[in-house]
């Protein structure tokens, strides 16, 4: 009889706890629900300040890995365009002769009449430094260098960095543009078929615009001028040095005709070889640049590296120093 008046006596009051209100139950919660995980636990603070240090050198050491590689492809591309402009700057010398007698027979006057167009020669590719800004630079100043009586010149766009820039502020001049053709080496054939596009329609002047190869660390803009036979015809002082040469064949406007698109190819053609060899003389030097620029923070990285490395040993060691004594005295 005790013992069941003993039972009765816990099962009423379990059912009480258990029908009671949760700031009442309180008293009665799980140990699992209570006690915090192992890794929930606080940790001592030179166990938190080991990790966050050892965070730390492992993101340097990342950072320090890809500031490598970088500097390795920077050098690479560095021995590559350097490469190609000795192969550039030899075509460049062989083809300045093309060229050099037209503009000593016609002159190279910017200054046009009439209805003209503006050809800028510029890279398919970037990282060279300032080269293509250079032609863009001219070419918009340039576009108001007319005669008082001359239209709006129009644009013919060689080169995709060219054509991204002008094409935003020149829009309503644009006519023509060529991209994809300095990708691949630059033959006669392609600047005549540039050339032969451009004189689809009648202009009676085109000025190429590009960089003029003069060294390793330097490159000129340039603008060629390439007048129509009509243009030439009108200008007494021209005709009179064309005269001066004795011409057998077709008469005389027909041989200007013939002269006017061999003089446009000509012309795109030097162009194009002497603005893509300062392409690659200026990628080396970017490429040079880029690599000290790699180099100097590399360097920074390691040392700072070094120092929160040596930081961390010089903390365990008094760590360790600092025990040490404590279970001595």
């Amino acid at each position: 009889m005790a013992l069941r008046a003993f039972s009765n006596v816990l099962k009423g009051r379990l059912q009480q706890q258990l029908l009671a209100p949760a700031s009442v139950c309180g008293a009665i919660q799980s140990p699992s629900a209570v006690a915090p995980f192992p890794s929930q636990q606080q940790q001592p603070k030179g166990a938190v300040d080991m990790q966050q240090r050892f965070a730390s050198q492992l993101v340097v050491r990342q950072r320090m890995k890809s500031v490598g590689n970088i500097m390795k492809i920077t050098k690479a591309m560095k021995m590559v365009a350097a490469a190609r402009m000795r192969g550039a700057q030899t075509k460049v010398e062989g083809c300045r002769g093309i060229v050099d007698p037209s503009i000593k027979l016609f002159g190279d006057n910017p200054l046009v009449e009439g209805k003209s167009v503006t050809v800028p020669i510029t890279s398919d590719k970037g990282l060279c430094g300032g080269v293509n800004s250079q032609v863009n630079r001219v070419t918009k100043v340039l576009q108001d260098v007319v005669g008082p009586e001359a239209d709006k010149p129009k644009l013919a766009i060689v080169g995709d960095k060219g054509r991204s820039v002008l094409s935003r502020t020149h829009a309503d001049s644009l006519e023509y543009t060529c991209t994809e053709a300095t990708k691949q080496s630059i033959t006669f054939a392609t600047a005549s078929a540039i050339a032969e596009d451009i004189m689809k329609t009648d202009y009676e002047a085109s000025r190429v615009v590009f960089n003029r190869f003069k060294s390793a660390i330097a490159f000129q803009p340039t603008v060629a001028t390439v007048l129509a036979p009509e243009a030439i015809e009108s200008q007494p002082a021209i005709v009179e040095k064309f005269d001066e040469y004795e011409l057998e064949g077709p008469d005389r406007s027909e041989f200007l005709t013939d002269l006017q698109e061999f003089n446009l190819a000509a012309t795109l053609y030097w162009g194009m070889l002497e603005n893509g060899c300062s392409e690659q003389a200026s990628r080396v030097q970017a490429m040079e640049n880029s690599s000290k620029n790699a180099e100097d923070m590399l360097t920074a990285l390691t040392i700072k590296y070094n120092k929160t490395r040596q930081a961390g040993i010089t903390t365990e060691l008094i760590e360790i120093i600092s025990g040490a004594v404590a279970l001595e005295g």
